[in-house]
């Protein structure tokens, strides 16, 4: 496929992002932005349909003919200071008096913290016979945005993976251009884990190409779904599957998986685009279609401290229906890894 792809100049061109290279702009967080990029159309996955037009023709688990990745950063797992009192106060204005009394306690105890909300993402997930992959932070205090302690939580990665759910690294803000770092945090979380971790996601979605994917590769994951755009959902790359990403630079494939993030929560709403409720439905329902005639992957980033129209989840379960409806092999990111490299590689 690498062969085709590269005698389509245009097509190769936007597959390895070539304009990524030298940058010489970037935004605040250092990231290549969707509005600095020449490809205009992000909501077609054009590289994808190429790919399938010329022979690749993925097949996934009881005949399902597309995926659904889901995913979790878990940036914090405690509410904000002021969370008790606003949300004692907004519980009072609802009549809701027994969210009153809870809220005011739900810093320390976890069973009134809305953020440490794991175990009810898992059985809303499991409902549609779905799993997901949480990557956690492994922040030290003092670094920024440091909320939480990965040893506080050494007793829920073990359930979450025990249950079947994938635990991953969430890299911090520096990690994705240096080796040290990812290296660092990613043994922090395994010592605490007790178990080797092969996904991975990095924060703020800050991302170096190629840099990063070497990087990543060096430090041992297998697969990274960081790649997408923070300001914009759809198709960094125009590619919809799961992917080995090419260095121009050296000629060569890179030793990890790519399984591109395609929707953000907050890329659709709050933080880029903007979109009203209904508009990011429709671009939702879009985007799925799209990756469904190609029979691809789509993956979907839920932060678990979302919340739309104060219902935290209930927006993320009218995603967990519309694509269960369609018959969509739903996994975490680690079972994306084991079935496309074991069986759709392998036959390529």
């Amino acid at each position: 496929m690498i062969e085709k792809l590269k005698q389509n100049e245009e097509l190769w061109d936007l597959f390895t992002k070539k304009e990524e290279y030298n940058l010489t702009f970037s935004d605040q967080y250092e990231r290549f932005p969707y509005y600095l990029s020449s490809q205009r159309n992000v909501f077609d996955p054009k590289v994808s349909r190429f790919m399938v037009e010329n022979g690749l023709h993925p097949e996934y688990p009881d005949g399902k003919k597309f995926a659904v990745c889901l995913t979790h950063d878990i940036d914090v797992v405690y509410p904000e200071k002021l969370y008790p009192i606003i949300g004692t106060a907004k519980a009072f204005a609802k009549g809701n008096l027994t969210g009153a009394m809870k809220t005011p306690f739900s810093r320390v105890n976890k069973k009134w913290n809305p953020c440490w909300n794991f175990k009810q993402i898992m059985e809303l997930e499991a409902k549609y016979n779905a799993k997901s992959s949480f990557y956690f932070l492994a922040l030290h205090p003092g670094e920024k945005d440091f909320d939480y302690k990965i040893e506080e939580l050494e007793a829920e990665l073990p359930f979450i993976s025990d249950n079947g759910w994938e635990v991953g690294l969430h890299g911090g803000h520096e990690s994705y251009n240096n080796l040290a770092d990812i290296m660092e945090k990613k043994q922090r979380l395994e010592k605490v884990f007790g178990k080797k971790v092969i996904g991975y996601r990095n924060h703020y979605l800050r991302f170096k190409v190629p840099d990063t994917w070497e990087l990543l590769s060096k430090a041992g994951f297998k697969y990274d779904t960081t790649f997408g755009y923070a300001d914009c959902a759809g198709f960094r790359n125009g590619v919809c599957h799961p992917f080995r990403p090419y260095n121009l630079n050296t000629g060569k494939q890179i030793d990890i998986l790519e399984i591109p993030l395609v929707i953000m929560d907050r890329t659709l709403l709050r933080d880029y685009m903007r979109l009203d409720v209904k508009k990011a439905w429709e671009l939702i329902k879009d985007l799925v279609d799209k990756v469904e005639k190609c029979n691809g992957v789509v993956t979907i980033l839920w932060h678990n401290n979302t919340s739309i129209d104060g219902k935290n989840l209930k927006y993320y379960e009218k995603f967990l229906e519309y694509v269960c409806g369609k018959n969509a092999w739903i996994a975490s990111g680690e079972e994306i890894f084991n079935w496309w490299s074991n069986n759709v590689e392998k036959r390529e």
